[in-house]
């Protein structure tokens, strides 16, 4: 029971981390086209940038499906990897961009920081120059000013 806790914990931290490399590396470079849409206005509820969602939900079901017939621990890699998810949903979609149909406003506190830092990330609408690419996890508010203002100035 506990080493398949620490899969789940150790799953959802790796998100995380891949998470952040994934945002920075390849979806402001070569996956620019779908992630673009997120940077922009755009029109209606959903946005191209909403295939990575869809995406990254099928490889959780997979692994939910091989998990079950073949090897366990690949079935809490998955259950890390949706918990994940539902984290990232309620604060990147609910808290940071208000995609709920209800508002919840936060004024302190981390779950501030983290609604601070993505505005900053969003701050630039090109694929370059960009801060904080976390979702769950986020600098300090003035280092992520002093990082923006660098870039601006370089």
């Amino acid at each position: 029971m506990i080493g398949n806790i620490v899969i789940v914990v150790v799953s959802v931290i790796g998100m995380e981390v891949f998470a952040l490399l994934f945002h920075k590396f390849y979806m402001h470079g070569p996956g620019w086209g779908w992630h673009e849409s997120h940077h922009k206005h755009t029109e209606g509820y959903f946005e191209t940038n909403d295939l990575y969602a869809v995406w990254f939900s099928v490889i959780a079901a997979a692994l939910f499906v091989l998990g079950s017939l073949y090897w366990m621990p690949l079935w809490y890699i998955a259950l890390g990897f949706t918990i994940y998810g539902i984290l990232y949903g309620f604060v990147h979609d609910g808290l940071v961009h208000q995609r709920w149909p209800f508002r919840i406003t936060v004024k302190r506190g981390y779950l501030y920081r983290l609604i601070l830092a993505h505005r900053m990330h969003h701050h630039v609408t090109t694929k370059h120059g960009a801060v904080s690419f976390g979702f769950l996890w986020a600098e300090k508010p003035d280092v992520l000013k002093a990082q923006l203002k660098a870039k601006k100035a370089a």
